[in-house]
């Protein structure tokens, strides 16, 4: 069973057991400020597992894409991706650990195949300090499931990782108890660290066995939280059914949850018994694409085609999401992966443009079962090799100001420069140093901080004065420009698209400046479109009112809202509507201000007009408007 069918197997398979199936949230959180992308699969889900009650019930099933930036230089070995999707099945309240243990054991074993012979669990230990009972209840019912299929299942406890280094495990033993460092489940991590008032609990993983041939040296002896490689994670199943108190003891949650989440690329290694991830339907393609454009076979260019493959992946999915290449927040981390990618690609010999070649592979695998992708497939292919473009450019020069400079050895702010003038991220000037044996100093981190904190600074100082909104000052005429932004944005994605997402919004006494995601110029048709529609609404005489709402709530009402991170817990949702309609025309998170009618843009006879339209970065268009 390959990767996809995997997925449509899970969501059919939670279907059928009375669970709704829910949309994947974008890569960039909307609600969350504490994170630049969706690490997980319950992440967008926090809320609802925190009491919030869910539109579609209280049994919910998807499959999440995720980002973990922070696994960047893991990327390489067999297991590690940025980009990956998480299995997940909720239950709010619902069914327990009883239906959740049997049902992800009967997916796993019959219907994709996996061997019950290769399957391993633990469970949490207890803790007597914290009057946390062990989790016997979890260990019997998995041992009764083995039982069913005719493999023993003997349970032992082992403690810590570095216990099961030293102890190993020994034949018939199945199900393995450890601590709140590898089963135990709160926002803040271990027992100690659970946050006061918040839920928690035990958890439950699933591990498959590739065998000891896959186990490494240096890790002690094979146990199934070791990180040798013989044993993989495939799923983790969360029990929140305690409560810590401000005491900081925990007590027994009456309404109790369930969390799942299984990695799909890693089910679909297991699947096909292979301990390299990049084997499978969703990866391989893009592997063998590189093979065909570089005449260069995977078994000798192992790590380069792995960080190749993962990075593009991540990076089209980023794109697919809205976000484009940037200096800033998620649109450096995506330059970041399209720029190593680029580099891991020299090492295959590929010096040309190959993104015009790699992504649409990407774009086919994911078509199907995400219509998003394909609905933004030409504009995606757009951004990227207009980056690669740029980025090789950049990366011609900046490679021969650093041969310039490797006489003497690599200082921070010679660095600071290659970044700040050509666009390399330290970590690539690092590499390269590496590689061509130039040494660094010994201060040379410190030298480069204290440029960065200086540009950040200057950063901080020209953007005083700029109020909520992207207004410079709060007058009549600001307030009204502003309103009309919205205005602007509800028309452009009528008749650019609903993927057309607002990059930034600046507003002064004299005009507005609207900064959007579109692959290429907008022509003269349809800027005319987005005017009129706009004037027209204006000749409605749109009533604009608000109302506040948490910030989830805001979210399932339809408003729309790009800024995520910038929003706090309770949101103002401003509408416009005609009096004679039933619908508002625009529907849209905001500090404000705004008008009270939309006719206070047209007094004296003015018109929106929009003046320019023009580039401002790398899959951003920007549009200037007066009100004339």
């Amino acid at each position: 069973m390959n990767a996809q069918q995997i997925r449509n197997e899970y969501l059919k398979f939670f279907k059928e057991r009375e669970h709704s199936i829910i949309s994947r949230a974008k890569l960039v959180p909307q609600d969350d400020p504490t994170t630049l992308f969706t690490g997980s699969g319950m992440q967008p889900l926090l809320p609802f597992l925190l009491g919030a009650k869910h539109s579609e019930g209280n049994r919910l099933v998807n499959s999440q894409t995720c980002l973990r930036s922070q696994d960047i230089e893991d990327v390489g070995d067999n297991r590690h991706t940025t980009f990956f999707e998480m299995l997940g099945n909720w239950s709010m309240g619902d069914y327990f650990k009883e239906q959740q243990i049997r049902w992800f054991f009967e997916f796993l074993t019959d219907i994709v195949g996996l061997d019950p012979a290769k399957i391993y669990v633990t469970a949490f230990i207890g803790d007597k300090f914290h009057n946390i009972p062990r989790d016997d209840e979890a260990a019997e019912i998995w041992q009764k499931v083995f039982a069913e299929k005719g493999i023993e299942a003997k349970i032992v406890e082992i403690g810590s990782q570095k216990d099961g280094d030293k102890r190993g495990i020994k034949p018939g033993e199945r199900i393995f108890f450890y601590d709140d460092g590898e089963n135990w489940w709160s926002r803040g991590g271990g027992l100690d660290k659970t946050p006061i008032g918040d839920p928690c609990g035990p958890d439950s993983e699933v591990f498959y066995d590739f065998g000891p041939q896959n186990h490494a040296d240096g890790f002690g002896l094979a146990h199934p939280a070791s990180d040798s490689g013989q044993f993989m994670e495939i799923g983790n199943q969360v029990f929140m059914q305690y409560r810590r108190l401000e005491d900081g003891s925990f007590e027994p949650l009456a309404k109790k949850n369930v969390d799942f989440g299984g990695g799909l690329e890693r089910i679909a290694a297991a699947s096909i018994d292979s301990p390299d991830v990049f084997n499978i339907s969703i990866l391989w393609p893009i592997i063998d694409k590189l093979q065909a454009i570089s005449d260069k076979k995977y078994e000798s260019h192992t790590e380069s085609m792995r960080v190749i493959a993962d990075h593009l992946r991540a990076a089209t999915f980023l794109a697919v999401d809205g976000v484009t290449p940037s200096n800033k927040e998620q649109g450096y981390v995506m330059r970041r992966l399209l720029r190593r990618a680029i580099r891991f690609a020299f090492d295959l010999g590929i010096e040309q443009n190959f993104l015009e070649q790699i992504i649409p592979v990407i774009a086919d695998i994911y078509a199907e079962d995400y219509p998003e992708v394909k609905a933004r497939r030409m504009e995606v292919v757009s951004i990227l090799v207009k980056e690669e473009k740029i980025f090789r450019q950049t990366l011609r020069k900046g490679l021969r100001e650093l041969e310039k400079m490797k006489t003497n050895g690599l200082t921070g702010l010679e660095l600071f420069t290659l970044y700040d003038t050509y666009g390399f991220p330290v970590e690539l000037s690092t590499e390269e140093a590496f590689k061509q044996n130039i040494e660094l100093s010994d201060n040379w981190r410190q030298e480069f901080n204290e440029k960065m904190n200086e540009q950040k600074q200057r950063s901080k100082t020209a953007s005083q004065g700029v109020f909520k909104g992207g207004l410079d000052g709060q007058t009549e005429t600001t307030t009204r420009y502003h309103t009309a932004a919205h205005l602007l944005g509800q028309a452009m994605r009528i008749v650019l698209g609903e993927l057309t997402a607002q990059r930034g919004c600046n507003i002064n006494e004299e005009r507005l400046r609207f900064d959007f995601s579109y692959p290429e110029k907008v022509d003269a048709n349809k800027l005319k479109q987005i005017e009129d529609i706009v004037n027209e609404q204006i000749s409605k005489d749109l009533i604009v009112t608000f109302s506040e709402y948490p910030i989830a709530e805001a979210r399932r009402i339809g408003a729309y809202g790009e800024f995520g991170d910038k929003y706090g817990e309770i949101v103002k949702v401003y509408r416009m509507q005609a009096e004679n309609e039933d619908k508002p025309f625009s529907l849209e998170i905001c500090g404000g201000p705004h008008v009270n009618r939309a006719s206070e843009l047209s007094e004296g006879g003015k018109r929106f007009k929009i003046i320019k339209e023009e580039s401002s970065s790398a899959g951003v268009r920007r549009i200037k408007a007066i009100l004339v």
